[in-house]
């Protein structure tokens, strides 16, 4: 069995309808999903806050390589474009850990390089799988409590849900 945490971000177009468009997309493998969070935007782009959630999948017949190739397809779906590193987009999916492994595949670094100094993957993170670790850095909670105040708060649990059908 395959097991992998995904991010899913979106602060383009139908933002709450892209993340549900990831949701529907993996149909049964979704697992679990976190509440939806309303998060500012990270890297320094001037762009509309976006909507976040972590989703857990599991499919015996996925690795690594083909959620990724999974949520590229997602992303390619919502129309996603790749103009700025960091800008805006109507999709975003990242591998963040499958199966605790480690990579330093450029294709897939697992877990992801930056996951674990973003409170808009931690929050969601710890809320769906409470004692999940970043492998080779530590628990969620603990990366989650060792963040700047200011990152934790620029994240914001919204009313929005997801729905696994």
């Amino acid at each position: 069995m395959s097991r992998a945490v995904l991010s899913i971000g979106s602060n383009l177009g139908d933002r709450l309808a892209h993340l549900q468009s990831v949701v529907d997309g993996l149909g049964g493998a979704v697992r679990a999903c976190s509440s939806v969070y309303s998060t500012a935007p990270w890297g320094g782009v001037e762009q509309q806050d976006f909507l976040n959630a972590v989703l857990v999948v599991e499919d015996p017949e996925r690795d690594a390589a083909a959620w990724l190739r999974a949520g590229q397809g997602l992303e390619e779906t919502a129309r996603r474009a790749r103009p700025l590193r960091w800008g805006p987009r109507t999709l975003d999916v990242d591998v963040l850990d499958c199966d605790g492994a480690v990579s330093d595949d450029p294709e897939l670094v697992l877990p992801h390089p930056r996951a674990h100094e973003r409170a808009f993957v931690l929050v969601p993170w710890a809320e769906v799988d409470p004692a999940a670790v970043v492998p080779g850095r530590g628990s969620v909670a603990e990366l989650l409590a060792g963040l700047d105040p200011a990152e934790r708060a620029g994240v914001h649990r919204s009313e929005l849900v997801l729905v696994r059908r």
